[in-house]
């Protein structure tokens, strides 16, 4: 396949790429562009390592080609905090989220995109958004405490 050149605005930066048509996102985002944060876990949508934010809204990278992304706004990790002070990744801090960690960039930016639409959701709301984004430590109880204190402290 021919490679062909594409804009993307990444993070607030423009970046210009020259990549197949049908490039995943993802590996644009790392490989091209440099910003790691955003992880490959299956490579097919399933796990939710690989959320970005597209216009707002989070989608996963790992399966987005490059070319549908032209022209919007993409939001990675890096790019909701310059100094780690967004009150869901000092709420993930406090609550000791993590374990090995793999996911937590997506959890965190599904946890944002809820947080952006719904300040306040109940323990529910925040069950069903989070559901689709995978922990293989299983510490799921933690993230759901730690969105609940960004709620109270944000």
């Amino acid at each position: 396949m021919d490679k062909s050149t594409f804009v993307i605005h990444v993070n607030g930066q423009k970046h210009r790429v020259e990549v197949e048509s049908n490039t995943p996102l993802l590996w644009v985002i790392r490989e091209h562009i440099g910003l790691m944060g955003t992880k490959f876990g299956c490579g097919v949508a399933q796990c939710g390592a690989c959320t970005i934010h597209l216009n707002g809204n989070p989608v996963r990278s790992c399966v987005l080609p490059v070319s549908a992304a032209e022209g919007s706004e993409i939001t990675t990790i890096e790019g909701i905090s310059e100094d780690n002070s967004h009150p869901l990744q000092k709420a993930w801090i406090a609550e000791q989220v993590p374990q090995c960690g793999y996911c937590q960039s997506g959890q965190i930016m599904q946890a944002v995109a809820l947080l952006e639409k719904n300040k306040k959701p109940s323990r529910e709301e925040i069950i069903t958004h989070m559901n689709g984004v995978i922990c293989r430590c299983g510490t799921y109880v933690r993230i759901i405490k730690a969105i609940e204190r960004a709620t109270l402290e944000g």
